[in-house]
C-alpha cells in the first residue's frame, strides 16, 4: 500500500523485455522482495546494488505489466517516480494507493497557472465513473486532486513543489500516464451492485 507521495525521481538505467533497472538515491533500504511503486506501478525489488553515490534497483516485469502500463515505453535515461510502501507508523499524506494501474491515460493540455501548472487528462472509457470533483486520483504514482471534470476528461492543478519532485515537471501534451482510480470508489460500486 502506498500514499501517492513520491519520495524521489529515479532514472532508468536499463529497460529490457523482462527487467527494469532504475538508479535511485534515497530508497537505499529497499531489500530483495520489497515493493516499490515505480511511476505508480507496484513492482518487487529483485536486487539492490550500490552504484556510485546511489543504488541500482532491479525489478522483474511481466508482459502483462508492460502491456497495461507505461513501463513498456520506458527507455534508458527516462525519469520515474519512486515511492516505498507506507508503514503503519507513517502518516497517510496522500490517499490509499495500491500500485495497481487501472489504465493508461493521456495528457491533453498543459497550461501555466501562476507559479504552477494546470493539466488536463483523458482516461480510458469506463474509468471516468470513479472520478469526482475534489476526489483523489493517482497519476504516475502521484496522489492528485481532481480540480475539474468533464466526461472522460479531468483537470488537476500542480504546485511548483510537485512539478519539481515528480515527473510532472516534464510532462507535455500527448504523454501517456498510468492511472489508478480511488480504490474506495471501486469497493463502493461493488457493494452497491451486490445490493441490487
Amino acid at each position: 500500500m502506498f500514499t501517492g507521495i513520491v519520495e524521489e525521481r529515479g532514472r532508468v538505467r536499463r529497460a529490457e523485455p523482462d527487467r527494469l533497472v532504475v538508479e535511485a538515491a534515497t530508497v537505499a533500504d529497499a531489500a530483495e522482495g520489497d515493493s516499490i511503486a515505480v511511476s505508480g506501478v507496484c513492482l518487487t525489488v529483485v536486487s539492490n546494488e550500490p552504484d556510485g553515490a546511489g543504488w541500482l534497483l532491479s525489478f522483474d516485469v511481466s508482459p502483462e505489466t508492460l502491456a497495461r502500463t507505461t513501463l513498456g515505453g520506458l527507455r534508458s535515461g527516462d525519469a520515474v517516480n519512486l515511492e516505498r510502501p507506507v508503514t503503519l507508523l507513517g502518516r497517510l499524506g496522500g490517499h490509499l494507493v495500491q500500485g495497481h494501474v487501472d489504465g493508461v491515460g493521456e495528457v491533453l493540455d498543459v497550461r501555466p497557472a501562476g507559479d504552477g501548472r494546470e493539466m488536463t487528462f483523458a482516461v480510458p472509457a469506463g474509468l471516468e465513473r470513479y472520478l469526482v470533483e475534489k476526489g483523489s486520483v493517482t497519476l504516475d504514482g502521484v496522489s492528485l486532486t481532481v480540480a475539474s471534470l468533464d466526461g472522460d476528461r479531468f483537470g488537476v492543478a500542480l504546485i511548483p513543489h510537485t512539478l519539481g519532485v515528480t515527473t510532472f515537471g516534464d510532462r507535455v501534451a500527448g504523454d501517456r500516464v498510468n492511472v489508478e482510480v480511488d480504490v474506495m470508489a471501486k469497493y463502493v460500486e461493488r457493494l452497491m451492485e451486490a445490493t441490487r
